[in-house]
């Protein structure tokens, strides 16, 4: 299929997909919200590959939400009744929130290479994903506040599970831009590359070493990890002791042992895709 919005290219386990509106700053045209939640939800439910990469063309990774957005009339509420204008404002929202909750939810990780901006929507978008990797001209910036709203798409409950608390009010309260060194002595980003170029390379080196393993084990991972995070120990344990009696499979242990003896990279099958309805 193709994007609007971005480009999108899938080769030896790994879906690339780069925001393609560099001149315009890489903004969150209404398109964008339809496609990209579309997108990844084929690549995870259809098993069309071992990892994602995000990332993206021009000076900026993303100058979140485009202007249209809300020069559109788009958020405004009829008068006549704010309060059933209010309930499907709502519902919204939720819309919008679902389109970086898919990358939450998708079955395979998620990495972001991150150059420039990640502004506004873009630090919810970032927040979704599993890994962040920057380059050393990235900058992050809640800028909702600045422009007199709060951000309401994914950052507040997300973001302060990824880095401190404080870290997070300050980013939150002041809206001030947060640079890649500092963003990744707080936690926010994995890794920070010295170039544009850099950063994809090691990415995509990132992403191959993902995409090397069981794709059954790597997608158990990710599970585990997101459950814990919103569930207690005891809980988690629980839920990993349920999950590997009736995951874990010992013919992927073996030919683990077996490729490495032979020194060959190891051969998994992939993950079926998900049925719909009956």
């Amino acid at each position: 299929m193709s994007y609007t919005c971005f480009n999108l290219d899938i080769a030896g386990g790994v879906a690339h997909v780069r925001f393609s509106r560099g001149d315009k700053f890489n903004s969150f045209t209404p398109e964008f919200w339809r496609e990209l939640p579309d997108a990844i939800t084929e690549i995870s439910e259809n098993a069309k590959a071992r990892v994602i990469v995000l990332s993206a063309e021009g000076k900026h990774f993303t100058a979140g939400m485009d202007i249209s957005v809300f020069m559109s009339g788009a958020l405004d509420a009829p008068p006549e009744n704010r309060e059933v204008a209010a309930e499907a404002f709502r519902h919204h929202v939720k819309a919008l929130q679902n389109t970086f909750s898919a990358l939450e939810s998708a079955r395979q990780p998620v990495l972001a290479a991150i150059q420039g901006g990640a502004v506004g929507a873009g630090v919810d978008l970032a927040t979704a994903c599993d890994c962040r990797y920057a380059s050393a001209d990235a900058f992050f910036c809640v800028q909702e506040t600045a422009i007199g709203m709060t951000a309401d798409v994914g950052t507040f409950p997300r973001l302060a599970k990824v880095i401190p608390e404080g870290w997070a009010r300050q980013m939150a309260y002041t809206a001030e831009r947060v640079p890649a060194a500092k963003a990744k002595e707080i936690g926010l980003v994995n890794e920070v590359f010295d170039t544009h170029e850099a950063l994809l390379g090691g990415v995509m080196d990132i992403a191959g070493k993902i995409a090397a393993h069981s794709p059954l084990a790597v997608t158990g991972c990710k599970r585990m990890i997101n459950y814990a995070r919103d569930h207690t120990t005891a809980d988690t344990l629980d839920y990993i002791g349920l999950w590997n009696a009736a995951m874990l499979r010992s013919d992927d242990i073996k030919e683990s042992y077996i490729a490495k003896s032979e020194k060959r990279a190891p051969k998994f099958d992939e993950l079926q895709p998900v049925k719909k309805g009956l």
